[in-house]
This record gives structure tokens, C-alpha cells and sequence, in this order.
């Protein structure tokens, strides 16, 4: 019979990564665990193995079988960075903040330099409540990713654990302007999005306990039964905006850097883009659910810059690609006005 798991003579510790990997993004933790399992088998010692099966058993919210695989993944290499994390978060879910904390002290020894470490460790740090050093991580990672929202992210949420809630409520913001989709990261399954996920519903759980009221963008007040167009809308805008933008500025990179699949990047996210844009239109409530006329025209405006991704695939010139980042603005200047 035709099966999707690696034939017994072509299986490599590798190949049953990968799969795990492509199982655990669509949240089948127990099957994913399953195929790291048979990894492990093939190589007791495979460090990429141990790592993702920590990373799976944290995502399924086990972390004792985290914290076991990810020892092992230490073991096997002392100085991975991936490998050092995961084991802190472990330990972190445990309750076990001192010995979380230093492995959050070994990681920033281990990358001064690198974002990653220093949001990682930062991260961790906060949920250990050691204060200065947590603050001091998060604004190094800052300083050295400008441009990625996981470090905003990250200063929001250590900044909101010192009650620093103008400085929270700015980091969030700027992260949220870098990637929209950041504000549905809590409901996203795998373990590729991992951090994202856990940042998220930390910074959530930081916005409901705090003494001061939260402030909007953390904890948005309760919804009255008659949205406002722009309010209804803005969700899909932001999202049919960003994704255009980003795409389209991609594939132009890919073309100009002589990359003969820039049409074929398009076509896949073009067409994503259009699905989901799709998906937001119909959850709208019915009747007037568009506000009326510049409400269907930023609608129409956001939906073109899909479309046009996807044109540019089919013929290749570059002029669509200008056309949909126009699109994406004109659409974020409609909603605008509305609200």
C-alpha cells in the first residue's frame, strides 16, 4: 500500500524530522512525537531529533517530556542555541524559574550578539521576574533586529511584567506594525510558530493581571453587539494590506536578484493571499457588512493586490507587482477615513 512515511530502506534520522515537523504544524503532536521516536531509533544521539521532539512535547503542553528531550538534545550539543532555549522553557513551565534563569544567563554568554539569543533569554527571564537584566536583554534585541517583530514582542511583554505600560503598549504596537498577523499568534499551532505562540498568550496573561487597567491593545474592551464598519473590516484590511506588501516587495527581490522562480513564489502566495482574504469576507456578518461604499471599495482594494500577485505570475512583467503595493495603500488609506 502507498504511504507518506519514509520506506524502511530510504529513512534517515532527517527525513523523520522533517515530517514531524510538517505533522506538528498542523498540530499532531502525539504522531509527530511518533516519528521523532522512530528518528531516535535510527540514531540515539541525532541532536536536530531531540531538539524538535522537546519542541513537540513543549507545544503539546508536556513539558517534564520537554525538558527530558531537551536534555538530551544538550547533551548532544552542549552549545545550541535552539537546543538551550526549549530547555528553559521547559523548566519555565515547570515552575523551576531559578534553574530557567541560568540557562537564560548561559544563553546571553553564548550570543551577545544574536537577537535571537537575546529575546529568547529575555523572554525567559521575565517569566523567572529578574527585572533589569530581562529589560536590558529585550532592548538589546531590539537594538540589533530593528525590523523584527518577536523582539518588540518580547519588550512588550517584559516591559508589561515591570508595569512599564506605555512602554508596552509602544513595542506592541511597532510589533504589530512589522507583522499584523501577530495579533492571532496565540491560536497558532506548531512548533515552527512556538515562540511566537507563547509570547503571545504570556503578553495576554500579563494584560489580564495587571493592577492598572491593561491598555487597548493588550486587552481590547468588550465588543458591543453593533460593531462599526471600520472596526468589522479592519482585520481582513490589515491583513489583505500587509500580505500584498510583503509579497510583492519579496517576488521583486527574487526577480531582480535573477531568481527564475519569482513567478512561482507568486503564483503560491498570491493565490494564499486570495484564499484568505476569501475566508475573512465570508466570516463578515451579513446585510451591510461591507459599510457601505468605502468599506467594498477597500475591500476591492486589498482583494486587487492578491490578484495582481498572481497576474504577475501568469505574465511576468513587473508592473503588476507596483500595482497591488498601490492596491494594499489605497485600501489601508479607505479604512482609514472610515474609522
Amino acid at each position: 500500500m502507498p504511504s507518506d512515511a519514509p520506506s524502511d530502506r530510504d529513512a534517515t534520522p532527517d527525513s523523520y524530522v522533517q515530517r514531524a515537523a510538517l505533522l506538528a504544524d498542523l498540530g499532531r503532536y502525539d504522531e509527530a512525537a511518533g516519528e521523532l521516536a522512530d528518528a531516535l531509533t535510527l540514531e540515539p544521539g541525532h541532536p536536530a531529533a531531540h531538539a524538535a521532539l522537546a519542541s513537540v512535547h513543549l507545544a503539546a503542553e508536556r513539558p517534564a517530556e520537554a525538558l527530558q528531550a531537551a536534555d538530551a538534545a544538550v547533551a548532544a550539543a552542549p552549545h545550541d542555541l535552539p537546543a538551550l532555549v526549549t530547555r528553559a522553557m521547559a523548566l519555565t513551565d515547570l515552575r523551576r524559574f531559578g534553574e530557567a534563569a541560568q540557562v537564560a544567563a548561559e544563553i546571553l554568554r553564548l550570543g551577545p550578539a544574536d537577537a535571537y539569543a537575546q529575546r529568547s533569554a529575555a523572554a525567559i527571564l521575565a517569566d523567572s521576574r529578574n527585572g533589569q537584566t530581562s529589560i536590558d536583554a529585550a532592548w538589546r534585541a531590539v537594538q540589533l533586529a530593528p525590523r523584527d517583530p518577536l523582539a518588540h514582542l518580547v519588550l512588550a511583554l517584559v516591559a508589561g511584567r515591570l508595569g512599564r505600560f506605555e512602554l508596552a503598549e509602544r513595542a506592541y504596537h511597532e510589533a504589530l506594525q512589522l507583522d499584523s498577523t501577530l495579533a492571532g499568534a496565540a491560536d497558532e499551532p506548531g512548533i515552527v510558530r512556538l515562540d511566537r505562540r507563547r509570547y503571545a498568550r504570556a503578553l495576554e496573561r500579563v494584560s489580564e493581571s495587571a493592577v492598572l487597567p491593561p491598555v487597548p491593545a493588550f486587552q481590547p474592551a468588550p465588543v458591543p453587539a453593533a460593531k462599526r464598519p471600520a472596526d468589522r473590516l479592519r482585520p481582513m484590511v490589515l491583513f489583505g494590506a500587509g500580505h500584498s506588501l510583503v509579497t510583492a516587495i519579496l517576488v521583486a527581490f527574487v526577480e531582480a536578484a535573477g531568481g527564475a522562480s519569482s513567478q512561482l513564489l507568486a503564483g503560491v502566495l498570491g493565490g494564499v493571499g486570495l484564499l484568505a482574504i476569501g475566508i475573512l469576507v465570508s466570516r463578515l456578518p451579513r446585510g451591510d457588512r461591507f459599510g457601505g461604499r468605502p468599506g467594498r471599495l477597500a475591500t476591492i482594494a486589498v482583494s486587487a493586490g492578491p490578484f495582481l500577485i498572481v497576474l504577475y505570475a501568469l505574465i511576468g512583467t513587473p508592473w503588476p507587482l507596483a500595482l497591488a503595493i498601490a492596491a494594499a495603500v489605497a485600501g489601508l488609506t479607505l479604512l482609514t477615513r472610515m474609522g
